[in-house]
């Protein structure tokens, strides 16, 4: 786990962090400019507790880091508009008024102070949100620990069950071959029990042919016997 002394040398342990917004009101309200984005020098060496000379002075060592994460200075016509946005924003009663900057102004936003508070060494608030920041990557490690171990115990149940399929593996295949075998015979069958029905049909044509016939004799046989007793009457 890092420390906090750590956390205030390493600007890639500093990075890591930079998306824990949060943890700043959980130690003191950060309060903001109309815009609800951001803050000035005064207003985080307010919540700091500090001069804003410190906090110029950590901005100003690491003036890089600091505007990465949203430090911005603002002169001229970008001023103008933004004073001129504040003051639409404001709102504020009798005798409260925006103030505003003569000739630049400084702005911060909560991951800006969030940095700050990284680097500012002499300041309890600051300190407090380091432990915040540390304490929370401590739980979130705990977290993966335990995430590590359901996912180890689930990999031990896929190897079991691979293990269980794999002996599964001949059975399954003789059981395919077996089935194979029945569906050859079952077509096999199919093919006979066609065969079969037409055989069937032709006996059946053949039966009714031969009764044409009978009938046809007996017919016949009948004829003669009349005209054979016609004969004996006469006589």
């Amino acid at each position: 786990m890092p420390t906090e002394v750590a956390l205030l040398e390493s600007r890639a342990l500093r990075v890591e962090q930079m998306g824990r917004v949060d943890i700043l009101d959980k130690v003191k309200s950060l309060v903001m400019l109309p815009d609800g984005i951001h803050v000035r020098t005064e207003d985080v060496a307010r919540y700091f507790e500090v001069s804003t000379e410190a906090v110029k002075k950590v901005t100003q060592r690491h003036r890089e880091e600091v505007t990465e994460n949203g430090l911005k200075l603002l002169r001229g016509s970008e001023l103008h508009v933004f004073h001129r946005d504040m003051l639409s924003l404001w709102g504020g009663g009798e005798g409260k008024s925006y103030p505003q900057a003569a000739t630049q102004l400084t702005l911060y936003t909560r991951r800006t102070v969030l940095n700050v508070a990284m680097l500012l060494r002499d300041s309890d608030i600051a300190r407090c949100v380091r432990t915040y920041l540390l304490d929370a990557e401590e739980s979130l490690r705990a977290q993966y620990g335990t995430l590590d171990a359901r996912v180890t115990r689930i990999e031990s149940c896929l190897a079991d069950v691979g293990s269980a399929l794999q002996e599964l593996g001949p059975v399954l295949c003789r059981m395919s071959e077996r089935l194979d075998s029945l569906d050859r015979k079952v077509e096999v069958t199919q093919q006979l029990v066609g065969a079969m029905s037409v055989r069937l049909s032709d006996l059946s044509q053949d039966v009714v042919r031969m009764g044409a016939r009978l009938d046809a004799r007996m017919e016949a046989f009948a004829d003669r016997l009349k005209d054979l007793r016609r004969r004996t009457g006469r006589r």
